[in-house]
Order: structure tokens, then sequence, then C-alpha cells
């Protein structure tokens, strides 16, 4: 068992550090006051675009897509760039064009748009010139259970009618949006499964109505691109627009969900390690009682079971990255399931003891901690709670002993 990292993603992560440090870092506090200015609390800080210029420049753009649309980087290289990224999670994954929702959409327009779909709409989001939002959560039902999304998509004639509320539209609030992806039902009387489709609507589309910009826990959420609650009215797109078959959106939304429960995951593990980082360094510098707080049996404790938590997290979630490359996301559904539990709660947890470490601090705005931890606890309920999988994952073990004898 070979726990080196390949030469190409050596490269890369050479490269993306570097990045990090000459470029990213040391926009963060330039974006934040950017961001206070702003008339607009959905937009990216002006800084963000020489961000990207930057990275186009230094080959680091694109990268989660494999393929021919992207880098053609493997799930397992490309987990250890997106944990770098976020270590600055409002600018990194942005600055190289791999933030979500943007990703998931792009994945699905690669895998399941028409060429014309793909000339119109993945090509500017793959230039970095528009933004996208995805539409499936609506507020009136449990959506924790896709099958139960009650926005209709209706055919009539040459074009499809939809009517329905969403929330929670991730990427719907930035101003540059320009296309959602909606899903909602065709045909309610097909298998619970096959009655949802996916289908391209543009932002400005007649009918299309912003009722408010939500926010998660008190924050904007603005490196998802804000998040909307969105009425359909009588909304008329043209057939094809449909993005892939009647049917198929179910399938389609659990085939955008794979990849992006896995860059979720590495990102957070890079969240966590920016808060041990700034833990340390906090603890170093404070005394308190007479010694360093670094001294404190309590503090070396949230030390030492930080280090392992994130050690734990990164390996399974590695080890899924190899799955889904040589056996494919369905293959790696149970590890996927896993470590959409366990990442999560692991960097809430660091997080969470590096605020308490920096007392006052870790929850102003001098620090990142505190968004940090409103992001970390969000994704324990973004592509699906931990209490879906962790129900998922014991059915499937059980399975193994239906039969069994006592």
């Amino acid at each position: 068992m070979d726990f080196a990292f390949d030469n190409v993603t050596e490269d890369y992560r050479a490269r993306l550090l570097a990045f990090m440090d000459a470029h990213v870092r040391p926009a963060e506090a330039v974006a934040e006051e950017q961001v206070r200015q702003a008339p607009d609390s959905w937009s990216y800080p002006p800084v963000l675009r020489e961000l990207q210029a930057a990275a186009r420049a230094a080959g680091l753009w694109n990268l989660f897509l494999p393929g021919e649309y992207g880098a053609g980087l493997t799930n397992l290289r490309y987990a250890p760039l997106a944990e770098i990224t976020g270590h600055s999670p409002v600018l990194g994954p942005a600055a190289l064009n791999c933030a979500a929702p943007d990703t998931g959409n792009m994945e699905l327009l690669a895998l399941f748009g028409t060429d014309e779909q793909r000339e119109r709409w993945l090509k500017p989001l793959l230039a970095g010139e528009i933004r996208s939002a995805f539409a499936m959560t609506e507020p009136d039902v449990a959506s924790s259970d896709a099958t139960n999304i009650a926005t209709r998509i209706v055919r009539d004639g040459d074009s499809y009618v939809i009517n329905g509320r969403k929330w929670f539209t991730s990427g719907a609030m930035n101003p540059a949006c320009e296309i959602l992806i909606v899903m909602g039902k065709t045909d309610p009387s097909a298998p619970r499964h096959l009655q949802q489709s996916q289908i391209l609507v543009p932002r400005d589309t007649p009918g299309v109505v912003i009722r408010r910009g939500m926010t998660v826990f008190g924050f904007d959420d603005r490196d998802h691109g804000g998040h909307a609650e969105i009425d359909f009215v009588d909304v008329r797109v043209p057939a094809t627009n449909l993005l892939g078959e009647e049917g198929g959106g179910f399938a389609m939304s659990q085939a955008r969900l794979g990849p992006g429960r896995i860059h979720h995951c590495m990102r957070l593990i890079g969240m966590a390690e920016r808060a041990l980082e700034l833990m340390c360094r906090r603890v170093a510098s404070r005394v308190a009682f007479g010694r360093p707080l670094a001294e404190q049996g309590v503090i070396q404790d949230w030390i030492a079971e930080s280090r392992v938590r994130i050690e734990q997290a990164r390996l399974l979630v590695l080890k899924t990255a190899w799955l889904m490359d040589t056996v494919g996301n369905q293959g790696a559904h149970t590890e996927i399931q896993a470590i959409k539990v366990v990442t999560p709660e692991m960097a809430q947890w660091v997080i969470d003891r590096a605020i308490q470490a920096h007392g006052g601090a870790g929850v102003s705005q001098d620090t990142p901690l505190a968004k940090l931890w409103a992001a970390a606890r969000s994704l324990r309920l973004a592509d699906g709670p931990d209490e879906v999988h962790r129900r998922s994952l014991a059915r499937r073990e059980l399975r193994r002993y239906e039969g069994a004898r006592p």
C-alpha cells in the first residue's frame, strides 16, 4: 500500500501551495474590506478576478473536472488540491473556478448536456464568465428524501412549464448567475425514482421570482454564491432545455452529489487544518495563570485529538477518491456516505476547539473561525443530512447478515 502522491499530484500541490501563499492568503483582508464596502452583499469581491487571472496563468484552472473539459485529474489527484483550497474557503476554490455549485453543474452539463447546451452554458462556466445555481431543495417537503420534491415540470408542446418553490438554491443570489438547473417532477405516476427530471432555466426567464436571500447562521455564504428562495410561476422554457432524459433527474442528482461530496470533504479537511494552525499559533503566544496556554494539559489534548481526527478523516477520504477512480461512484457509495458523516463532524469539532482557544476573538470578525464553524455545521445538512447517510449505511451493513442464524 503506497501512501505517496504521484509526481503529477506533487507538482500541482507545490504550485498550488505557492499560489495560496503568494496570492490567496494576502487577498483575504482585501476581500473582507471590499465586501464591507460593497452595496451588494452577494457579489464576489473584485479582488477575486485578479486571483482568477493569476490562477489561469499558473495553470491552476478547472482542476476538479476530469476528461476533456478540465485538467484531466483523477479524484485521487484532485482530492489533496481541494484540501489546500479549503484553507481559504471563500477565495481558494473560486480563484481556481472550482467552487460549488458551479462544479457540480459543470459536471452535469459535461455528462448529460447536448452539444448546444454545452456551447451555451458549459463553455462560459468553464471560462469563469458566468455563475450558475442548483435548485433542488424545497421548503414545504422533507427534501432529504429527494423523491418528495413537489415542483412540477409539465410538457406543453415544444415547451416545458415549471411551477413550484425552491429554497437554499445555491448560487442564485450572485449577480453573475445566469442559469439555474431545476429539479422537479415530470411524471408523478412513474416509479418513485423515475418521476423527476432536471431542466435548464435562464435566471432572467419570466416567472422566476427571487423571494429572498437565505443566510446560514447569519452569514450570507457568498463563497457558494448565496442561497435563494425562489418561486417558479408558470415559467416556460423550450423543451430542448431538458437536461438528459425525462425521468432521469434523480439518477443525475446522485451522479452530481458523489463528486460534490468528496470535494466538500476535502475542503473541510483544509478548513480543519487552518483552524488547527490558528489554534497552535494562538496558544503559543498567550499566557494565562502564569504560563503559556500551550502548556495547559487540556489545550494539548485538543491539539493532539485534532491531529488524530484530521488524519483519520483524510485517509478515509483518500480511500474514497481511489475507489471512485477504480470502481466508480456506485462502487464507492458506502465510503462516500461515510466521509459525508465523518468529515463535517471532525471539522466542526476541531474548529470549535480553535474558537475556544481564542476566547472572544474566536467568535469575532478578527479570525475566520466563526465562518469556518458555520460552514462545517451547514455541511452536516447539505447534500443530505447525517441521519440519512447513517440510515443508509446501517441498512447496507445489515443486509450482509440477512438470513444469518442468531
